[in-house]
């Protein structure tokens, strides 16, 4: 006959015991079961048999079988010298649903669920799916969604198993009635909540979430109000409190944070503390003794001597500013303390991410070699090289500490990877050259060595073209580039916004182009052009001379230019420039004797955190000498302006002086100038691909005929807003422009889309 030894609600966590006379185990067997086997009850349970059984090895034994998890009621009892396990099984989790959910991600949410073991397959634990639901909650008012509901459901099935079921209403995002700044007094407080990002609900403020309340960036706000006036003088700062208030309906939030302003002070001394001061510190220092203080200044002079050190060798370098405070005279007093530590050297560089691009590839763009001292300047340039190959989505490049060594550190280079080759039938369109149609194979990066090869064939309204060319951007090792290019071009202008004219060009050329600098190179090209002209019924008066005086002709022409690239990034930069100077002119003797000479360049520099301001130009000059002196630039080598690549929201080519016809068609001109200026948003898109972006642009720009004099009154100026996409078929951007001053007579086009073309 049984008898009870003891029982544990798992409920309540308690249990009752019945005293019983001990005895010793002779066998011991397990009932209940349903999923789990009696070893897993076994390993467990800590009596074995032939232990002696007793009311103190009966609680020991119920309470460790309960702290397992696997049981929610477990009972011993006796039958005779047997000692008898019962157990229910906790209910497994079948299936775990989630709805309703739009702000949080479901895998965000069934990650926090994998966290505390609620996954499908394991054993149901209620506290874990209360504490779920709290936790769920708590990330919603996060986001300022108060009246968020959390609604759980658990549906007991067969075979001892359970369907979880979370619901969530998200609710209305509360949003910002009213923002107060208590304490503010030197300080206006419209100025403090320009700083902010968050706004108070109006009215006329329909389309904007930033009156949407946000514990993160609440937090963020506060921190700008704190460099705001840190940065402006007030050493002893403080924010004393933020408060945050919910009306009854939980839709409409009251912000309060209260400041200690302190008083204003300047800057006094500034002293450097180190050991082993490097030559030329003191010129890092940007602190001015009397300006009013500012920790915006102290942390740039900090990163300026910090970097100074990392880029000769000290990578583990720390500065930490100190401040002597003299309150009676409302002066501060700057105090450096320069740790330099042991200099570094790279033990060893690792690249991974190239499945198909060669590790020599990469590894020739870097500038901070294996065996050398570290240098901050060398890995950042090592990045930029890397990134403006074009090869590549992302490069990272960490370097860490070699474990158990002070004075070496290894450098990781990770890429990933972008297309960079294609065969395809094309199609694009080009607001200059209208429907662009044919067959193209090109190869950035040719069986992953960086050369490149261009197939091209394709057709356009304007154009008929097929050329070969190939280029070798290490012909030497020590970079020097070569390129061949073949190929046969037939114009026919009547069909775009031109005079006409028929010009059948075909060429050979090659190109080299030498570093001189780590960022500057010389390019030196030359080509054999051999040029046959027709006129039409249309063809301006001002063209038929040179046509009917030369319709064939064989020019040699040498091209020179030096060039300075120091951007980021290939397609999407943020940071530096390009700058080029070159020139073409063929060589004496050739049937048209002419020269090109062409300034231009782009500047790109962050204009916040997430914006990139962007300023370019270009100049353009040419003129004939020799024998083509009296023609001076031939017209099929002239200048034009207007279209998607100078002047956007005018016609393609329309800008400039124009033919005596009836119907006055754009001749070109000699020169030219061009302007602009951008705001560009942060490049987007899924993943590590960052490959759309966004700017808003002034553009400005005229040619002049060789008859007219540069006045910078006429240039033609517009504005509007450009989407740049790297699309999986090639650059695509699409442009929005209002003309500024235009003249009667000039073509306006407002939308301009470019497809397949490299963005401007």
């Amino acid at each position: 006959m049984k008898k009870p030894l003891l029982i544990l609600v798992a409920l309540f966590a308690s249990f009752r015991v019945f005293a019983v006379d001990p005895f010793t185990i002779t066998d011991i067997r397990v009932e209940g079961l349903e999923r789990l086997d009696a070893g897993t009850v076994f390993n467990y349970l800590p009596l074995k048999v032939g232990d002696e059984m007793n009311d103190e090895e009966a609680k020991l034994g119920i309470k460790t079988l309960f702290d397992t998890g696997f049981f929610r009621d477990v009972q011993l009892a006796q039958d005779g010298t047997v000692l008898v396990v019962n157990v229910v099984e906790r209910p497994s989790i079948a299936s775990i649903e989630i709805s309703g959910n739009e702000e949080i991600e479901t895998e965000a949410l069934e990650q926090g669920l994998r966290q505390v073991e609620l996954v499908e397959g394991r054993i149901f634990n209620r506290a874990s799916l209360e504490a779920v639901e709290r936790e769920i909650q708590s990330a919603y008012l996060a986001l300022g969604r108060y009246s968020t509901t959390v609604d759980t459901e658990v549906e007991d099935l067969e075979r001892n198993r359970v369907a979880v079921n979370i619901n969530i209403k998200e609710g209305r995002v509360a949003k910002i009635k009213k923002i107060n700044i208590v304490g503010a007094e030197q300080i206006s407080v419209k100025d403090l909540k320009d700083e902010m990002t968050l706004i108070e609900r109006k009215g006329w403020r329909l389309f904007t979430k930033r009156n949407q309340y946000s514990k993160q960036k609440l937090e963020a706000d506060v921190e700008r109000i704190r460099s705001y006036y840190l940065n402006r003088g007030f050493h002893d700062f403080q924010v004393v409190s933020t408060n945050v208030d919910i009306s009854p309906n939980k839709q409409n939030i009251f912000v309060s944070i209260a400041v200690e302003e302190g008083e204003k002070y300047v800057f006094g001394e500034t002293v450097l503390e180190v050991a082993d001061e490097l030559e030329g510190l003191e010129q890092l220092i940007s602190i001015e003794p009397g300006e009013p203080f500012s920790r915006g200044e102290v942390n740039k002079t900090r990163t300026a001597i910090a970097d100074y050190y990392a880029d000769t060798g000290y990578a583990f370098v720390e500065v930490r500013p100190g401040f002597d405070i003299d309150r009676g005279n409302l002066v501060v007093s700057t105090v450096f303390t320069i740790e330099p530590k042991q200099r570094v050297y790279v033990r060893k560089i690792e690249v991974s991410g190239n499945t198909y691009t060669r590790d020599e590839v990469v590894r020739r763009e870097l500038r901070q070699f294996e065996g050398s001292w570290y240098s901050a300047a060398a890995v950042r340039r090592s990045r930029d090289r890397l990134n403006r190959l074009g090869f590549f989505d992302s490069v990272a490049i960490e370097t860490p500490a070699v474990p158990g060594t002070s004075d070496q550190v290894d450098m990781r280079v990770v890429v990933a990877e972008r297309d960079t080759g294609s065969i395809q039938l094309s199609a694009g369109y080009s607001d200059s050259d209208g429907a662009l149609i044919g067959a193209n194979y090109q190869q950035r990066n040719v069986l992953g060595t960086g050369k490149e090869l261009n197939v091209d064939i394709n057709t356009s309204d304007a154009a008929t073209v097929a050329a070969v060319s190939y280029v070798n951007p290490y012909y030497t090792a020590d970079g020097i580039s070569r390129g061949f290019e073949l190929s046969k071009r037939e114009v026919d202008s009547s069909e775009v916004n031109t005079a006409e004219y028929i010009l059948d060009t075909t060429s050979a050329g090659v190109r080299y182009k030498i570093p001189i600098a780590e960022t500057n190179s010389l390019n030196i090209g030359f080509a054999f052009e051999r040029l046959e002209l027709e006129s039409t019924p249309e063809t301006p008066p001002e063209f038929l001379p040179i046509i009917e005086a030369q319709p064939k002709s064989d020019d040699f022409v040498l091209t020179l230019g030096v060039a300075k690239d120091t951007r980021d990034d290939f397609f999407f930069p943020t940071r530096g420039g390009t700058v080029s100077l070159s020139s073409e002119i063929t060589v004496p003797g050739s049937d048209f004797e002419y020269y090109k000479i062409n300034l231009q360049g782009a500047y790109y520099m962050p204009a916040t955190k997430s914006l990139t301001f962007k300023l370019g130009g270009g100049i353009g000059y040419g003129d004939g000498f020799g024998d083509s002196s009296e023609i001076g630039l031939p017209f099929f080598k002239n200048y034009y302006a207007g279209g998607s690549k100078s002047v956007r929201g005018y016609d393609g080519r329309s800008l400039g002086p124009r033919d005596t016809g009836v119907s006055p068609e754009p001749l070109g001109g000699d020169r030219r100038i061009l302007l602009n200026a951008e705001l560009l948003l942060p490049a987007y898109g899924e993943g590590a691909s960052k490959d759309k972006r966004l700017g808003a642009f002034v553009d400005g720009g005229m040619v002049y005929g060789n008859d007219q004099d540069i006045d910078l009154d006429i240039v033609r100026y517009s504005y509007g807003l450009v989407f740049n996409w790297f699309s999986p078929l090639g650059p695509f951007s699409l442009s929005y422009a209002e003309p500024i001053n235009d003249e009667p007579g000039d073509e306006i086009e407002n939308f301009q889309i470019s497809f397949g073309t490299v963005f401007r």
